[in-house]
C-alpha cells in the first residue's frame, strides 16, 4: 500500500488578553468547520514563514515573534485536502491583544479558499454551541483550556484522529 500523500498546514492559535481564540469559519460546501487561520506551507518556505504568511492574508496579523509550537496532528482522510490523502497541521500558540481581524486578501481571494468569517470564541461559547457547525481540532474547547492552565508543553502535543 503506497505512502499516503499529505498536505503540511500551519496554524495560528491566537489568543486575546480574554483567553478568546480567533477562529476561521471555512464552508468547503460538505460541512462547515470552525478552525485556527492558517494553511498550506509553500514551497521552500519554512513553518514561521508561512504562518506569517497566512495570518497576514487570512486575519490580518502580522506576526512578528517567535511563537511556541503547541499541537502536532496528523489527519489522514481522503479528499480531506485537493490532491492529498490528509493533513499534517502544526499549531502554534501566539498570545495578542483583541484586534478587528481583516486579512490582507480581498473578499473573493477569501471565498476562493472557503473562508467566509472570522471572529473571536470564549472556551465556554465553544463548548456550548449548538448548531450544525463542528469545531477543528474537535477537542477544541478541551485542548485550549488545557494549554491555557497548563502553558506550552515542551513538545507539541500530539493530537488525536478524529
Amino acid at each position: 500500500m503506497p505512502e499516503p500523500r499529505l498536505r503540511h498546514s500551519v496554524r495560528g492559535l491566537i489568543v486575546d488578553e480574554n483567553e478568546h481564540v480567533l477562529l476561521c469559519r471555512i464552508d468547503s460546501g460538505d460541512r462547515v468547520v470552525w478552525v485556527t487561520p492558517g494553511g498550506g506551507i509553500e514551497a521552500g518556505e519554512s513553518d514561521s514563514e508561512a504562518l506569517a504568511r497566512e495570518l497576514l492574508e487570512e486575519v490580518g496579523f502580522v506576526l512578528e515573534i517567535d511563537v511556541a509550537h503547541a499541537w502536532h496532528q496528523v489527519l489522514i482522510a481522503p479528499h480531506h485536502a485537493v490532491d492529498f490523502d490528509g493533513v499534517i497541521n502544526d499549531f502554534y500558540f501566539i498570545r495578542t491583544a483583541n484586534f478587528e481581524p481583516e486579512g490582507a486578501f480581498t473578499i473573493e481571494q477569501l471565498a476562493a479558499e472557503n473562508l467566509i468569517e472570522s471572529r473571536w470564541w470564549s472556551i465556554e461559547e465553544i463548548q456550548t454551541y449548538v448548531g450544525d457547525d463542528v469545531f477543528g481540532p474537535r477537542a477544541l474547547a478541551q485542548l485550549l483550556s488545557d494549554l491555557l492552565r497548563d502553558g506550552v508543553p515542551e513538545r507539541p502535543v500530539l493530537l488525536p484522529h478524529e
